[in-house]
This record gives structure tokens, sequence and C-alpha cells, in this order.
């Protein structure tokens, strides 16, 4: 990784950590907590690879709209 996202946050002494529900099918995405504004995200399985990031509110309806059914889990 370059150690920014694609807005260019710096990420070089980012965090990384899975959903404890992620399991080990190897599809997984990461995310960074420690940003106040945004949530940055990576592939798990390309941890040097480019990273995503998202208005810290748009990520928290995901995850929200996730949780109640409103979107599809797999």
């Amino acid at each position: 990784m370059i150690g920014t996202s694609g807005d260019g946050a710096d990420l070089s002494r980012a965090v990384w950590r899975k959903s404890r529900f992620s399991g080990n099918q190897g599809n997984c995405v990461e995310v960074a907590d420690g940003f106040p504004d945004i949530v940055p995200v990576r592939d798990s399985k390309d941890p040097d690879g480019p990273a995503l990031s998202f208005p810290a509110n748009a990520w928290a309806a995901f995850v929200a709209a996730i949780k109640t059914g409103e979107l599809p889990s797999a």
C-alpha cells in the first residue's frame, strides 16, 4: 500500500481490522478505526493494494442498513 487512501488521507499508521463476523472465507474487507471523518476500507486479500475511504456518516448508514436487513448480507 502506498500509505494513502483515494482522498489522500495518510494511512501509513492505520490499524486494520476485520469484522468478527467475517469468518475465514477470504472474501473480507478490513476497516481502520481512528479517523474522525472517514472510514478507510481495503481488501483483506490485498493488504498492500489501494484503500478506499468513505465519509464516516455514509459508512455508518451502510452498516446500519446491513444490520436491519435493508441490504442483503451476502
